[in-house]
């Protein structure tokens, strides 16, 4: 017995649409994930290439081509009136006064983001010239909160000035811990935050992690074996 094909779906996850799924007409025949850097270069007297410096990573961008066509099986109706949906997920929401979140979902791949950008092309018409095919090429830009980007992944080097959320179950001297490697610098914490009272501390609060100093870290070190 052959296995039914997952279909794929869009579901906007704010507004007034809010967990309508829309169920796309055909499967894409293929989609692009685009990953991409942000670099800045800086020029110098002398030399013959410009130094190139990391400034951030961009979002991912899934992009693909939708086809609809109503010539067939939903008895030439005007196709316009199939993609709308699609179409209103770039527009602006009337609850939120900008467009949706929205996920896109085909089996279990799930990619949470906004609609960026849609291309609407009507390729086939009736006699009266109402369409009755169209493809759209949409691009979805990845979405993702501060939390989020804070959690997972990690990418901060030790040596660097990095943000953690706070949450329930934890303390700044474990933080401290795991962060440093030693408990100790929960002062280090407290201070660059402005902490008064490090026991009281209100779960989902982005804390700022400074650097630690080279010469410190050495001092630690030696502490440690001399322990």
């Amino acid at each position: 017995m052959a296995q039914e094909l997952a279909k794929a779906t869009i579901v906007p996850l704010d507004g007034g649409a809010a967990r309508t799924a829309f169920e796309v007409l055909f499967n894409p025949t293929e989609y692009s994930v685009e990953y991409s850097a942000a670099f800045a270069e800086t020029a110098l007297p002398g030399l013959n290439n410009p130094i190139i410096q990391f400034v951030n990573g961009n979002a991912q961008v899934l992009t693909m081509d939708l086809l609809f066509d109503t010539f067939t099986n939903h008895g030439s109706k005007d196709v316009s009136t199939v993609t709308k949906p699609f179409i209103d997920m770039v527009l602006i929401d009337g609850e939120l006064h900008a467009p949706p979140r929205v996920e896109f979902r085909w089996g279990e791949f799930v990619f949470t983001a906004v609609v960026e950008k849609i291309t609407q092309r009507f390729t086939m018409f009736r006699s009266d010239g109402i369409p009755v095919r169209a493809t759209l090429s949409v691009t979805f830009k990845q979405y993702q909160t501060l939390a989020d980007q804070l959690i997972n992944p990690r990418r901060n080097s030790a040596d660097k000035t990095k943000r953690r959320v706070f949450e329930a179950h934890d303390s700044i001297w474990l933080l401290a811990a795991r962060e440093y490697g030693q408990p100790r610098y929960w002062r280090l914490i407290a201070t660059e935050n402005d902490i008064d009272d490090p026991r009281r501390i209100e779960p989902g609060r982005v804390l700022v992690l400074p650097p630690i100093d080279r010469d410190e870290q050495r001092e630690a070190a030696d502490a440690d074996r001399g322990a």
